[in-house]
């Protein structure tokens, strides 16, 4: 029994409804019932961890999330990463938390990650790093795809927030398992195949309004391309190596 986990998931439930916000899931059952997997999650929003929660929850599933160690320093917050079993990562030195995440993954745990590990400013996968592949086959667990589509319109990077009571659907759509088979390169490659053919699939079926900024540009939004959010992204590394915030 996990009482502080419990709490956030009635919190989360809760706190949907409160804004009226309707989540639908498809593919629950590709979450395995038990045994450790590699929760892959697409990043374009402060808030994904919620829905791909309140999905794994309807499995009678956990996911102990890699975060930024930085989260650490929020007093409440460092009460609930250690409640809960989150896994804080310092960027500058991860290995601890790689090891960490292995243990816990052999140890039948589902472990969160961001493979792109920032938020997507087009809403289009970004190139993902190694990790999620690595700890796959080094614990020799599962990687289990998840797409959370919707999320942005709520939360994400140079919008303001929209946390009223405003009824915005979001779409949590889980993908078969891909089984830790491979170089990590190759699963990591295929990962990224399954989980843009995952979004395309959400993507289409979900209202794209013309122009809207949480739209994707390929399906005529106003969010930035690809190439325009890589050079955003750059010059906001320059800023903060230049001390900028």
């Amino acid at each position: 029994m996990e009482p502080v986990f419990r709490t956030l998931e009635m919190a989360a439930v809760a706190g949907a409804a409160l804004v009226g916000t309707r989540v639908t899931y498809q593919g629950l059952e590709n979450i395995p019932r038990s045994g450790g997997g590699v929760v892959a999650i697409n990043h374009t929003s402060y808030i994904d961890f919620l829905p791909v929660g309140m999905a794994t929850r309807r499995r009678r599933r956990r996911v102990r999330y890699m975060l930024k160690a930085e989260m650490r320093d929020v007093r409440v917050v460092d009460y609930l990463i250690r409640k809960t079993g989150a896994i804080p990562v310092d960027r500058t030195a991860g290995a601890q938390a790689y090891a960490e995440a292995v243990r816990q993954l052999r140890a039948g745990e589902l472990v969160g990650v961001y493979p792109e590990a920032t938020i997507s400013r087009s809403f289009e996968l970004k190139e993902f790093k190694s990790g999620a592949a690595r700890m796959a086959l080094e614990a020799g667990v599962p990687i289990i795809p998840f797409i959370v589509w919707g999320a942005q319109r709520i939360w994400t990077k140079d919008h303001p927030k929209a946390l009223g009571r405003n009824k915005i659907p979001i779409t949590v759509r889980v993908g078969e398992p891909l089984p830790p088979i491979g170089p990590a390169t190759e699963l990591d490659a295929a990962l990224r195949d399954r989980m843009t053919a995952l979004l395309h699939h959400v993507q289409d079926s979900y209202p794209h309004p013309a122009g809207e900024f949480w739209v994707p540009h390929r399906l005529g939004g106003g969010a930035p391309t690809m190439a325009q959010a890589r050079e955003m992204e750059a010059a906001e590394r320059a800023r903060r190596a230049g001390g900028q915030g």
